[in-house]
């Protein structure tokens, strides 16, 4: 039970064979090409256990004719995304855990690959020469097991700071991050690991764009009692939402209450009181 069936896709040569170096020695069967179009056209796609693609937008043309169940797994995002004049780099990094409900992972199995995965993935990313335009996206999705949030937060706080949205050390970017995907796994989806987590971040060097949706059956936000009422003075129930409308330039809920969509500028620095506005809800 303890070998996975693994699916690389990625057209970097050095990293496809460094990932699969280090899969193959945890002791899965994994499966590496560098054409998207080989990938897409195997009939076993829904079999793996999980799906690491790292697809340039210039190397995905006619995604509309993928499946669903394909696009689930293999699409990069299309759109046109305003990074200034100038060349325009867009990166997708996609790890996808599929099939964890019905074939269950021995304790701390996912966690050791998504975090080899994610080291050297890191250990490999560009030196692209004008940071300033790079948009990148990064999606994970991911069942609800907090061990697997610790690898995600590093290697997302690695891609901002490298784009100088924020410095780790004067930022408290991590804490916010942190408070939401224990949201979404403890609260959200109540820790059951067959519910998906799903983590995009949208990045630039002017900001950084998170969205972190579950699948429970969501909240309204505007219930939760507010933290700095003295009556609720010993109530932990809305500090975590708190930290994160205080660290973030923009913080919003879908209206579900299962998407949160937090926004981090770099041209701006939390100054002043605390606050706690009564938040918008946005689709």
């Amino acid at each position: 039970m303890g070998k996975r069936r693994i699916l690389i896709v990625d057209n970097s040569d050095g990293l496809r064979a460094a990932l699969e170096r280090v899969l193959l020695d945890l002791g899965h069967e994994v499966i590496a090409t560098g054409d998207r179009d080989v990938a897409l056209s195997r009939e076993d796609l829904d079999d793996f256990d999980l799906i690491i693609s790292d697809l340039t937008e210039d190397a995905c043309p006619g995604v509309a004719t993928l499946s669903e169940a394909k696009r689930k797994r293999l699409m990069v995002p299309k759109g046109t995304f305003e990074t200034g004049p100038g060349p325009e780099v867009i990166k997708a990094f996609k790890l996808g855990a599929a099939h964890f409900a019905d074939r269950p992972y021995a304790d701390g199995q996912l966690e050791d690959i998504v975090e080899k995965t994610l080291s050297n993935k890191l250990r490999f990313d560009d030196e692209l020469q004008n940071q300033g335009l790079v948009h990148e996206k990064i999606e994970f999705e991911l069942p609800s097991e907090l061990s697997l949030m610790g690898a995600v937060l590093h290697y997302l706080m690695e891609r901002v700071e490298k784009l100088g949205v924020v410095s780790a050390e004067h930022s408290n970017l991590y804490v916010a991050l942190d408070e939401a995907f224990v949201n979404a796994v403890k609260h959200g989806n109540k820790h059951d690991r067959t519910k998906i987590v799903r983590v995009t971040a949208d990045l630039s060097a002017s900001e950084a764009r998170f969205t972190i949706e579950d699948e429970g059956q969501g909240f309204d936000v505007t219930a939760i009692p507010d933290p700095l009422d003295p009556a609720n003075l010993f109530k932990t129930s809305g500090r975590g939402v708190l930290l994160m409308y205080n660290i973030m330039d923009e913080v919003a809920f879908n209206d579900r209450g299962n998407r949160l969509t937090l926004v981090k500028r770099s041209e701006h620095a939390h100054t002043g009181e605390l606050v706690f506005p009564v938040p918008s809800k946005k689709n």
